[in-house]
């Protein structure tokens, strides 16, 4: 569909906004539809460098199997004009071209599919486009469409280098006019209009979707923190609902609802927010910003997409275990809930912190407050949000295994330790912060 000059867009909104709504209503801007292209063929294994590029394959493709979980995964190119904006919301300009890439992991059949699009603005922190939220195991139980979207300069040009025939017709800056992002608002709005027009050729194939859900950790959830409170006001509202992970989250009260779950690591302060009708902020005890379970699942993909995967040096052994990525998936349902329903997700009790500041700990040096999985309740291990050394290691917590003579003392059976692990999840099920299924793998995960 081709788009229409901004000022024919604003006054469409504005008759629909005089002859259908109150009088006190504001119009706001149309997202254009997009024009789709794909699916692009190639898949791994393949040569990045090649000149066909059904020689080459998505970049970060997943290693999942998923033909065998009944998903399939498609890459497409998206391209239109967008708008600019500030981070303040002024609009810069209008009708830029742009053009993108959208990479989909999604149920192949309607039955498999719960109806809801998780659409992950992708991180670019890396230098590299990196679909921080993608959890094979969790997403793909529950049914979830995942739509991972290059809205930032970092990762389109990196792809663009990475493989010429691929991407290299790939820009979001308007040909090198716009080099802080500002289209990346319009351009993350567009893909979402892509799947509610049904734009051909269709992102989700044959997939009807319910709920569009914007998600996005650490740099990206500032990123849509921007835009709810600054360019949303000033656009056609395309998402049901706002997942802001390991990041900040928006001041404004907005008609959508927003959920910004935090590790360990994000929580710097004893002052917080407050929960309303439309905000819920959870935090998770000896959990990292970027722990064990999404290095472990990238550090592969980056081995064969660069060559190697990054090593780090800390003061500590890093890596968290305590899986975050289980408290996630609780919080997808809680959102899409609330976005479908009005159903707001239950209350988390905040980590807490001691008269110096600083987080309080118990006797092991474990976090206190906030939502304690199995593996802080029933700890085989200090697992921290904290870490020192090169510049990442702040972001991947501490990960120090027990003793067995500290063991024995904490259980002195095998017994009594998935006695304790049981009751930890029994207690987080009824809380609404854990899945049965993760209950499952945590149980399993006690066998000797």
């Amino acid at each position: 569909m081709a788009a229409f000059p901004r000022a024919a867009r604003i006054a469409a909104a504005a008759l629909l906004t005089t002859t259908l709504l109150p009088a006190t209503a504001s119009a706001a801007t149309p997202v254009d539809v997009p024009r789709v292209e794909g699916p692009l063929p190639g898949a791994p294994p393949g040569d990045p460098a090649s000149p066909e590029i059904a020689e080459t394959y998505p970049w970060l493709a997943t290693d999942a199997d998923l033909r065998a979980l009944g998903y399939v995964e498609q890459e497409f190119h998206l391209s239109g004009d967008a708008d600019a904006y500030s981070a303040t919301g002024e609009l810069l300009a209008s009708d830029v071209p742009y053009r993108t890439r959208v990479i989909v992991r999604r149920p192949a059949s309607q039955a498999a599919f719960n109806g809801t699009v998780l659409m992950e603005w992708q991180n670019v922190t890396a230098g590299y486009d990196l679909d921080a939220l993608w959890s094979a195991e969790q997403l793909t139980r529950a049914g979830y469409a995942w739509v991972g979207v290059s809205a930032q300069r970092v990762g389109v040009n990196q792809l663009r280098q990475w493989s010429l025939a691929r991407y290299g017709t790939l820009d979001v800056t308007g040909g090198g006019r716009f080099t802080t992002d500002q289209l990346s608002y319009d351009v993350f709005s567009q893909a979402a209009q892509a799947i509610r027009a049904s734009a051909r050729p269709a992102l989700l194939g044959r997939l009807r979707a319910d709920t569009v859900l914007a998600v996005g950790a650490s740099q990206s959830a500032g990123r849509l923190t921007v835009y709810y409170d600054s360019v949303l006001p000033h656009l056609e509202s395309v998402f049901d609902g706002y997942g802001q992970i390991v990041g900040p989250a928006p001041t404004r009260a907005g008609a959508e609802p927003v959920f910004q779950v935090l590790s360990e690591t994000d929580v710097r302060s004893p002052a917080r927010p407050p929960d309303t009708e439309r905000f819920r902020r959870w935090e998770v005890a000896g959990s990292a910003h970027s722990g064990w379970h999404g290095y472990s699942a990238r550090a592969p993909l980056l081995a064969r997409d660069l060559g190697s995967a990054p090593a780090y040096t800390c003061d500590r052994p890093p890596f968290s275990r305590v899986p975050l990525h289980h408290v996630l998936a609780a919080a997808y349902d809680h959102l899409t809930r609330w976005a479908r329903r009005g159903v707001a997700p239950p209350v988390a009790p905040p980590l807490e912190f001691g008269p110096d500041g600083a987080k309080a700990r118990d006797e092991l040096g474990l976090a206190l407050g906030g939502i304690r999985l199995s593996q802080v309740a029933a700890p085989t291990a200090l697992n921290t949000g904290d870490n020192s050394g090169e510049t990442f290691c702040v972001l991947f917590g501490t990960h120090v295994p027990f003793g067995q003579e500290q063991l024995d003392e904490l259980y002195p059976t095998h017994g009594h330790y998935v006695a304790a692990v049981v009751r930890a999840d029994a207690h987080n099920l009824k809380a609404g912060y854990l899945l049965p299924g993760d209950a499952r793998q945590n149980l399993a995960g006690t066998r000797p």
